[in-house]
């Protein structure tokens, strides 16, 4: 949980580079990351720091491809 909550920094600092609607589209892909983490914390808990990677990789790959796309700076 604590990587998520990491993550959610970045999530929201994408403002800097990337248009309002692709942060809101951003944020919500994160509670769907973070839903999935409360669904895992008693059942696997060993999942949720793969989780919180994903979570930054998924962010990495959404702001290159938009960068690289649609030509956000």
């Amino acid at each position: 949980m604590g990587g998520l909550a990491c993550a959610l920094f970045l999530y929201g600092a994408s403002g800097l580079v990337a248009p309002w609607w692709a942060v809101v589209v951003l944020l919500l892909v994160w509670v769907g990351f973070l839903v999935t983490a409360c669904v895992w914390w008693t059942p696997h808990p060993k999942r949720l720091p793969a989780l919180a990677v994903v979570a930054i990789a998924f962010w990495f790959v959404a702001l290159l491809g938009g960068s690289i796309l649609f030509d956000w700076s």
